[in-house]
């Protein structure tokens, strides 16, 4: 348990140093936000500052900020407006997220929409991309503006794709890691290009990072995806099971299905075509993950992604900046929170 505990240290310090290194901009991309989301509509003003006490790890503005820094840029505060739009687009596509899957509770609260309904969250969701769009319109580069717009396009997109999937014991991992591509990395991409557009590099650096955050996303859902299927990190008092609860197919899954035997894999079949699943069926799914090593397979899955990520970083000189995202790698896989 002791080592547990040390690597727990270790993972939160290479999170921590990319923070550190951008704090005083940090803290402005919040001041930004907030200011973005004020709203003479009190129902909006509400929902919105109950959407920001939730909190979150503000990592896509993170990635934007050290790779903007990594970049050479040091002009002024486009960086943190552009962070901020970032941040929004994310924050929109998580009110959306929860309503199309029903979810009451997010980051240990209640969820916009279990408060205040369906309908509220989707137009709500709406106007922070709306903001979004002025934000990014303020900012004038059209490389950006054609960025960030066809990256919110492909994240609706891989929202589609997901729901026209939902319930598909037996998807494809093409066809899963197309969706997380879509609905997950796409916006690491772009927020880590951003960076690189905005220090004005060549083509090589853009795409170097805008491969990098791409596989970072990809590396941190499935990080998401493992963490709800592992009963070992209950230890760090995470709850488990919301993934299966909602029936929503993972890459625990998808790996599971593809090791079990006929008559087990009927049993999946029919758990994930249910309305509801309760905990001794979460129990017996957790104890074939156990049996069958998933946990290990995904782990082993990630780490194909995590070495794209690191490498791609490789066209950069050496710097402090470029070896906080280098680390942060295997934080997006070895992170428990």
């Amino acid at each position: 348990m002791g080592s547990v505990i040390q690597l727990k240290k270790e993972i939160n310090n290479s999170y921590l140093d990319l923070k550190n290194s951008v704090e005083d901009k940090l803290a402005l991309v919040d001041e930004r936000i907030i200011s973005k989301l004020s709203s003479n509509v009190d129902l909006v003003h509400k929902m919105t500052e109950y959407h920001l006490g939730t909190g979150g790890k503000r990592l896509r503005a993170l990635l934007t900020l050290g790779s903007a820094k990594l970049s050479g840029y040091n002009k002024g505060g486009r960086d943190i407006n552009l962070a901020a739009c970032v941040e929004l687009i994310h924050a929109a596509t998580l009110m959306h997220d929860d309503v199309i899957d029903n979810s009451e509770i997010r980051r240990g609260k209640k969820t916009l929409n279990s408060i205040w309904g369906n309908q509220s969250s989707i137009l709500v969701g709406d106007y922070l991309l709306s903001r979004c769009f002025e934000m990014m319109v303020e900012d004038g580069n059209l490389e950006i503006l054609k960025l960030l717009s066809s990256t919110s396009t492909e994240i609706a997109q891989g929202e589609v794709l997901q729901l026209q999937h939902k319930g598909e014991i037996d998807i494809l991992e093409e066809t899963y890691f197309k969706i997380t591509s879509s609905k997950t990395a796409a916006l690491f991409s772009a927020a880590t290009k951003v960076g690189a557009i905005l220090g004005g590099k060549d083509a090589k650096y853009k795409e170097a990072l805008e491969f990098y955050g791409k596989n970072i996303g990809l590396t941190f859902q499935i990080a998401d995806d493992t963490l709800d299927y592992n009963s070992n990190l209950k230890l760090f008092g995470k709850e488990i099971g919301n993934d299966f609860f909602e029936g929503k197919v993972t890459l625990p899954i998808i790996l599971l299905y593809q090791k079990v035997s006929n008559s087990e894999k009927d049993l999946l079949k029919n758990l994930f075509n249910k309305k509801i699943r309760d905990k001794d069926e979460l129990n017996h799914v957790l104890n074939l993950i156990k049996e069958k090593n998933i946990i290990k397979d995904c782990y082993k899955k990630a780490d194909h992604f995590i070495n794209l990520a690191s490498n791609a970083l490789s066209i950069f000189e050496e710097s402090k900046e470029k070896t906080i995202l280098k680390n942060l790698t295997t934080f997006s896989i070895e992170r428990n929170f």
